[in-house]
């Protein structure tokens, strides 16, 4: 018997921000797709709030960045290989994080 893949349901960020203007890192190869999952993120009061995204390919390393260095990150999976290194750096660089298949 095959394994059921989870069944996952997203929805925007509610969490506060801790910054006027968050910092975001995108990683993967369709940019577009990634930038729907801010949709809603964040919920600011009718503030004015400007988004600094960085983009990254979804094979570039994630040990080039400080700890902290991002309010969200929202990246592609990574192979299995690598996903625990991944993981380890993905903790260590955002407060938040969504990883998706996509």
């Amino acid at each position: 018997m095959s394994n059921p893949r989870p069944l996952i349901r997203l929805s925007p960020f509610t969490s506060p921000l801790t910054r006027r203007n968050p910092r975001i890192l995108l990683g993967g190869s369709h940019q577009p797709t990634l930038l729907r999952y801010l949709e809603g993120w964040p919920k600011r009061n009718g503030k004015p709030a400007a988004f600094l995204i960085q983009f990254i390919d979804q094979h570039d390393s994630l040990a080039k960045f400080a700890n902290d260095r991002f309010d969200i990150a929202v990246v592609q999976a990574p192979s299995a290989d690598n996903a625990e290194l991944f993981i380890k750096h993905l903790t260590r660089i955002a407060r938040q994080g969504l990883i998706t298949r996509r």
